[in-house]
């Protein structure tokens, strides 16, 4: 075990070592390494004036290619770069691709060209993102308005900007692979942070395997289990209350796979959205969408469907959705598993279903019956990088007609992600007509008494609560109707 970081920084070697696990890279990078190209907006991976490009091998193979992914420095603790390449805004200059040293770089270019900076805070932030779109960094495939929702701007209103995006042109990433392989450590990195007066005041340990982490998990049971860190980086950059002990799950490799169980998917908690996307969106194409509108590029290629689900936020995305197509989550203590319903995770309000020591080990999807009506609605103030107000998905079974199955939940009305069962027994054995809907729909005043906070009152909620659940109707009885100002457009 080692407490030192090693880690490439704009293709240089870098060591940090004696440093606390709950230091930011945004702070590493504008103090001891004095790169302040990334700058400090938000602190809570909202506004992308500070994304980097981090990169990391894809297998322990010396010729593995290595897989880039635009993230919010701000909240990726250091420990979760050992072994890994960070690219910042001030490499891209220095005799990259398509310029001399010292010259800027196309993309800095096209920004120049098109006027897409004045004040200049938010433009790094906004070069790393068009730059790893070049590069084909994970999430760059998608439409340049998705690649940029993590980047805002208060100056220039997004047109210079979206034209100078026009300009950037597809190029190799770095290669890095051999620099990567030759730092990349073999063992479990284990930090712990040295106070003069108090001792040891944080430690962080990255397990290797499932069976390290599991006995790192009971040994540790106060500890704080850290995936992309999106929700655990603002327990430190927001409420000041860094944990004691952390560990990392991001290193175990059994945790990272999908794979196929009969006709289910079985996700690792490990997964990351930007991972798991395409597979889900292409058996369930409005769950696909909803992911599109999860957080940003740079919190889809951070954060985990295990972390979504464990953390236990009642205005989770991912939950309602899983909960409708029936998932079944898969809890790991010590050598013993057990596999519980997914609904069944949540009991209350910041509680859940896990005993000390026990960790989220996988989602298991099923797939659903032939013909089965599967949306997911996603309600929020903004349409980009917003939490939900109102989260909803339904499962309907439709034969002959008559609704035989349905499964509808709901974030953002109870404590908890819920199932709605008053709605659920007014749909079933019933025709599958607009009356069904509306006596269907007004039963969700039974099964939720929603609040009113800064994201929308407990009106609001019920309403559009009802509504969604007409929209699915109507969105299967006509595919292809404008149920949204966006689909409106669509058909002119």
């Amino acid at each position: 075990m080692g407490g030192t970081i090693r880690f490439l920084l704009n293709g240089e070697a870098q060591e940090a070592a004696g440093v606390d696990p709950t230091t930011t890279l945004l702070e590493h990078l504008r103090g001891p390494l004095r790169k302040t190209g990334t700058k400090e907006g938000c602190a809570e991976g909202d506004c992308g004036s500070c994304t980097v490009l981090v990169g990391e091998l894809t297998t322990g193979d010396d010729l593995a290619p290595v897989r880039w992914r635009a993230v919010n420095a701000c909240i990726q603790f250091l420990p979760m770069l050992d072994g890994k390449a960070v690219m910042t805004v001030e490499s891209l200059a220095a005799g990259s691709a398509g310029a001399c040293a010292g010259e800027p770089h196309p993309v800095q270019q096209a920004m120049i060209d098109k006027h897409g900076s004045q004040c200049g805070f938010c433009t790094p932030g906004i070069v790393m993102s068009l730059y790893g779109r070049a590069v084909g960094a994970c999430g760059a495939g998608a439409p340049v308005e998705d690649v940029l929702a993590g980047n805002l701007c208060r100056c220039t209103g997004y047109g210079p900007i979206l034209e100078a995006a026009r300009e950037v042109v597809r190029e190799e990433a770095p290669d890095v692979a051999g620099p990567l392989k030759a730092i990349q450590r073999e063992t479990m990195l284990s930090l712990a942070h040295e106070d003069p007066v108090r001792g040891v005041t944080r430690r962080w340990l990255a397990p290797r395997g499932l069976s390290e982490l599991a006995a790192a998990a009971e040994a540790n049971l106060d500890a704080a289990f850290v995936a992309g860190a999106t929700d655990v980086g603002l327990w430190v950059t927001k409420l000041r209350k860094p944990p004691q002990t952390l560990i990392d799950i991001g290193r175990v490799p059994e945790l990272k796979t999908i794979t196929r169980v009969g006709d289910a998917l079985r996700i690792g908690a490990g997964v990351r959205y930007v991972e798991a996307i395409e597979t889900l969106a292409g058996r369930y194409p409005s769950l696909g969408e909803m992911m599109r509108r999860l957080g940003s590029t740079q919190v889809r290629n951070s954060g985990t469907i295990g972390g979504n689900i464990a953390n236990g936020s009642p205005i989770g995305d991912m939950p309602p959705a899983l909960i409708a197509l029936g998932a079944t989550l898969v809890l790991r203590r010590g050598e013993q598993t057990r596999e519980i319903p997914l609904e069944d995770f949540f009991v209350a309000y910041g509680q859940q279903d896990r005993q000390p020591g026990e960790f989220v080990e996988a989602v298991i999807v099923p797939r659903g019956p032939a013909g089965q009506i599967f949306k997911v609605y996603k309600l929020s103030k903004r349409f980009d990088q917003d939490i939900s107000a109102v989260c909803a998905a339904f499962a309907i079974t439709v034969v002959d007609g008559v609704v035989v199955e349905a499964r509808v939940a709901f974030g953002g009305m109870a404590g908890t992600p819920r199932r709605a069962s008053a709605c659920e027994a007014a749909l079933v054995g019933e025709p599958w007509t607009p009356e069904t809907v509306d006596a269907a729909a007004a039963k969700l005043d039974e099964d939720y008494t929603p609040l009113s906070d800064m994201r929308a009152s407990a009106a609001y909620r019920a309403r559009t609560a009802r509504n969604l659940l007409v929209r699915a109707y109507l969105e299967s009885a006509e595919p292809g109707v404008a149920t949204s100002v966006l689909a409106e457009a669509a058909h002119g």
